[in-house]
């Protein structure tokens, strides 16, 4: 069975008032590729076991070659703040690891241009079986 191992990714951070010693962040953040029709975008997503859906800024569909607006419409609702996003899910695949994976993924306008891409319970949890290894600094996936 195939397993990838990915370091966790050290994002800088600056010491707060209820971190004062923290300097760096550790986040399960891995390098994909999301492939259509022979185009493929290079980029990096956050393994988020609380998202539902796997989301990407709608730029990176509009670089794939997807009419955003034209997919399947839904709403959605962050941490912060109470107004919906708008999401539109494509059916594209997205590469881990040298394997193209079929996932239907969600594009929006309302994420952040700061904002990471996340990988989500529905496609990428069904895909794979999921390990945080916190204490050794990896993420583990298997095929499901």
């Amino acid at each position: 069975m195939l397993v990838l191992k990915f370091d966790y990714n050290k994002t800088g951070a600056r010491p707060t008032p209820a971190f004062p010693r923290q300097h760096h962040v550790l986040r399960p953040i891995i390098p994909i590729n999301l492939v259509l029709a022979g185009r493929l975008v290079k980029t990096v997503a956050l393994i988020d076991s609380g998202a539902d859906w796997s989301i990407f800024h709608a730029e990176l569909g509009e670089i794939l070659g997807l009419d955003v607006r034209a997919g399947d419409e839904q709403d959605f609702y962050g941490i912060v703040g109470s107004d919906p996003g708008t999401i539109y899910f494509h059916d594209i695949s997205v590469e881990i690891g040298g394997i193209a994976y079929p996932m239907r993924c969600g594009f929006s306008y309302d994420i952040s241009p700061n904002g990471i891409a996340v990988l989500g319970q529905y496609g990428f949890f069904d895909t794979f079986e999921v390990s945080f290894k916190r204490t050794k600094k990896r993420v583990e996936l298997k095929e499901s």
